[in-house]
């Protein structure tokens, strides 16, 4: 080899050596052999403007780190998330209602435990804590919630006896709007404690208090005829235009949790506690249950677990109301998060974070999903057909439901201490 060539071989040594330094040094960054930012996932419930504003909000928190993330919404969000996880490739994020189906994943170990910001805005009723393989860990965090137990009504057709508006159907969870009735009146009629046992499956369907509240609803409802109740089981919850006015013979009250006001958005309408109306005792009438969209980590990269930091943070909370049109800005869990700016609104949020004593998780979602699906089924059949001996017959198939998850589900099962609880914990 001559001296030229040596010259030149030893500058490539040095040259791919400077190289081969800086690339290792840039690894941590992602900025060695593809230059594009990481993308991290969120699967969600939400579509159309609701999804929109919320990814305007998820777009907006970018923090300089060259993450960027995409948000995929779907009104099939169990199938989706199952197939993902049945193939190897969940989502780093996915937002859930069901705390039911939460706890199964936890136990399943498809959920990484949070990090110290989240798991303090996690509290009850929103997000306890779980006991999973020998350790008591906190597994997802509200980013939105909402207030059920409201009676909704139009202030220009005041009535003296309500005509209550129902609509049950709702694709592959139709009954649900049932069975928020039903955990209602037994939450209202015999307190918090017994609600709780019922929820997490230590009371029986069979029990008397139990099936009062299924007595109270067909009571509740009054006489109907077979074109009403066909009418009801095929007309989806929200109605063409709301339910209010929209099924005849003419109605004028409906049942109704607090999501469903964008309906109502620029008309004039009254809404009220739903104690009232469901012939329980004033001791619980400072009892709401509630919902809530909690978000879960299924990836095991660190950024997943600090995007659910961020998310369920002041300065996402306030992005994503600001993005939100009427009717659709979102209600948080603590008083000191913004709330939204409707006169609608305000007053739902000032029962939610301030006058509520006890709010108690929807019950449906707390229920593991097989019970859940069964009660929705349940009520389907009891509103078609409300005959004490079916009714009979109806509960106990539940139980029959009920004693089979109760099987499998000791190891994760949720405390009793995570279903109702005061409102900021």
């Amino acid at each position: 080899m001559n001296r030229r060539t040596r010259r030149r071989t030893g500058r490539s040594r040095t040259v791919f050596r400077a190289f081969l330094a800086t690339c290792l040094l840039a690894v941590t960054a992602g900025a060695c052999g593809d230059a594009r930012p990481q993308t991290l996932v969120v699967l969600g419930p939400w579509t159309g403007p609701e999804g929109k504003a919320f990814e305007a909000m998820l777009h907006r928190l970018d923090d300089g780190t060259g993450k960027s993330y995409t948000y995929k919404g779907t009104r099939s969000l169990r199938e989706t998330l199952g197939a993902q996880l049945e193939a190897g490739g969940p989502p780093d994020v996915a937002i859930l209602n069901s705390i039911g189906e939460l706890v199964e994943h936890a136990r399943a170990g498809h959920l990484v435990p949070l990090g110290r910001a989240a798991t303090a805005r996690a509290y009850p009723p929103w997000a306890p804590r779980l006991d999973v393989d020998g350790g008591r860990r906190t597994y997802w965090v509200p980013l939105k919630v909402d207030l059920k137990s409201l009676v909704w009504t139009k202030e220009s057709r005041p009535a003296k006896a309500p005509k209550w508006c129902v609509g049950l159907a709702s694709q592959a969870t139709s009954g649900w709007p049932g069975t928020d009735w039903i955990e209602d009146i037994l939450l209202h009629q015999e307190g918090p404690a017994t609600y709780t046992q019922w929820a997490t499956g230590r009371l029986p369907w069979r029990d008397p208090r139990v099936r009062k509240a299924w007595t109270t609803w067909a009571a509740l409802l009054g006489d109907r005829s077979k074109a009403s109740i066909d009418r009801s089981l095929t007309t989806s919850y929200v109605g063409p235009r709301g339910l209010l006015d929209s099924l005849g013979p003419r109605c004028t009250h409906e049942h109704q949790s607090a999501f469903i006001r964008y309906v109502y958005a620029h008309e004039r309408v009254r809404v009220d506690p739903a104690a009232g109306y469901l012939g329980g005792g004033a001791e619980y009438d400072g009892a709401y249950e509630v919902a809530g969209d909690m978000a879960a980590v299924f990836s095991a990269d660190p950024a997943a677990r600090a995007l659910v930091d961020r998310l369920s943070g002041q300065r996402a909370r306030k992005l994503w109301r600001d993005r939100a049109a009427d009717g659709l800005q979102p209600f948080f869990p603590d008083a000191t998060d913004p709330q939204p700016t409707d006169a609608t609104g305000r007053r739902i949020a000032g029962i939610l974070t301030g006058r509520a004593r006890t709010l108690c998780f929807d019950a449906s979602d707390v229920l593991p999903p097989g019970v859940r699906d069964a009660f929705h089924r349940a009520v389907l059949e009891y509103f078609g057909d409300p005959k004490g001996d079916r009714l009979d017959e109806l509960l106990r198939q539940l139980d029959t439901v009920r004693t089979e998850a109760a099987e499998d589900a000791a190891p994760g099962r949720l405390p009793e201490s995570g279903v109702c609880a005061p409102p900021g914990g």
